[in-house]
């Protein structure tokens, strides 16, 4: 199975078992990581707003104006920043490393 690394903003490292076609939001949800994903992965907010590690971003697919636009609304916002509803596992994201930004 696929695994991903999500890196917390104390700088814990969790590398988790990630399903093949299962969102990060949701692979968050099911191994108890603090993302929160307010409207359920719809695209409605920005609550699941990750940064992926700049050595992947590259290998994602671009994100849509709708995600950008969301994005916008994203606190910590960076140039690899993404919605994890957004981000579906795939064999080829295994390893994908993301970080959790900071809460404000």
């Amino acid at each position: 199975m696929p695994i991903m690394i999500f890196l917390e903003p104390d700088g814990v490292e969790r590398k988790v078992d990630a399903p093949l076609g299962l969102s990060v939001l949701e692979i968050a949800h099911k191994h108890g990581i603090d993302l929160e994903g307010a409207c359920e992965g719809s695209l409605a907010c920005a609550t699941c707003h990750v940064i992926v590690d700049p050595s992947w971003a590259p290998k994602l697919a671009e994100p849509t104006e709708d995600e950008e636009d969301m994005l916008d609304l994203a606190f910590g916002l960076e140039k690899t920043s993404r919605l994890g509803c957004q981000i579906v596992m795939t064999e080829a994201l295994d390893g994908l490393v993301v970080r959790l930004p900071g809460k404000k």
